[in-house]
């Protein structure tokens, strides 16, 4: 059986293997050759296999086309992650936690990807320049969580990947340790049984996965998630709200549910940020407030994910809720429950004697 490297090896990475698949009347050459000259292409195999069987869905996740070459007010660091960079590859934006840069490449790169200024350029994520970033961490004592993320830290072998989470363990105040990646359904052969039981000796090591669609959760990817989770991993999973692939109530109940059924804790749900190549990805901030109201309360709160921009100019991640307070006056709560009935919740006493003494 071919192991992950090979099977990473029989990707597409060129706009001339696309036309071979697709055809030139699916493929725009010159378009496309714009758009990955800007941002790496890569597809593997177990991505190639969703693009061909649900099609436009996947499509416009990895297949490179014109519309990204139309930049209107797009920017590159939408996020401006550099502007509370530290020290390379360090992103101290929270209080107590910390953002860590350890891999420059991903399995597949999605087209709609915030760092695309960065990843797939191993300049940009220096491989090279990691000391300074554990001294940081050392140093600043109020970091107590560290998110390792790239490119896909799972994209490291198990000795590069293991040589991250045992100097971390050795920083007394780093309490938790998270690894976002897409791997378990862009190259589910990755989660080896070897990569687990290294993982397994560094806990709490939480994974959080980002998933789109449920489609996505095939049966390799099932799999490997469930050999993350039984080897204590706690899996939470982040998903970006795409215009034309995911932006349909039903389309994220079912996803929401089926993570649940995977023991995948849907964490946020995010509108797409304003990144230069990536603008026609972008939905309006109601289509997320909708999709938010027909989750909670329809089905189990564990389904329901934070609802959040992640706030242009490095302002951090703000929540959105719909409302359901239609009035608060000196005495009482007038709610509005998911169901659309109205409800009457009462004060207590004191606060209304209070309010009118």
């Amino acid at each position: 059986m071919a192991n992950w490297q090979q099977i990473l090896k029989k990707s597409i990475t060129t706009v001339d293997q696309l036309i071979e698949l697709f055809g030139e009347e699916r493929i725009d050459r010159e378009a496309a050759e714009a758009a990955i000259e800007n941002f790496n292409l890569r597809i593997t195999p177990a991505v190639l296999a969703q693009i061909r069987r649900d099609g436009n869905t996947f499509w416009q996740q990895y297949v490179p086309s014109a519309e990204e070459n139309e930049v209107l007010d797009g920017v590159a660091d939408s996020l401006s992650e550099d502007d509370d960079s530290p020290v390379p590859n360090i992103t101290h934006r929270y209080p107590d936690r910390v953002l860590f840069l350890i891999s420059p490449v991903c399995a597949s790169y999605c087209r709609f990807c915030t760092r695309r200024r960065k990843v797939g350029d191993p300049e940009k994520i220096p491989l090279n320049q990691f000391e300074s970033a554990f001294q940081y961490l050392e140093q600043h004592t109020e970091v107590r969580d560290v998110i390792l993320s790239g490119g896909d830290p799972f994209m490291l072998s198990d000795r590069r990947l293991e040589y991250f989470l045992k100097r971390l363990r050795t920083i007394e105040h780093i309490e938790i340790i998270r690894v976002h990646t897409r791997i378990p359904l862009h190259l589910p052969e990755r989660v080896t049984a070897d990569l687990c039981k290294m993982i397994s000796k560094y806990h709490p090591v939480y994974v959080n996965i980002h998933f789109n669609h449920p489609a996505e959760l095939t049966p390799p990817t099932e799999r490997a998630l469930a050999k993350l989770s039984n080897a204590g991993c706690p899996l939470g999973s982040q998903t970006v709200l795409l215009k034309g692939i995911n932006d349909d109530a039903e389309i994220m109940k079912e996803l929401m549910q089926k993570l649940l059924k995977n023991r995948v804790r849907p964490y946020y749900l995010y509108m797409a940020d304003p990144v230069a190549g990536a603008e026609h990805f972008r939905t309006g901030v109601e289509k997320g407030l909708e999709i938010i109201r027909a989750l909670r309360g329809w089905t189990s709160g564990l389904a329901v994910p934070h609802f959040c921009i992640d706030a242009p100019g490095g302002g951090g991640k703000i929540p959105l809720l719909p409302n359901y307070v239609e009035e608060i006056s000196d005495d009482e709560v007038v709610l509005r429950n998911y169901a659309g009935e109205v409800y009457r919740y009462p004060l207590p006493k004191e606060l209304v004697l209070a309010s009118i003494l």
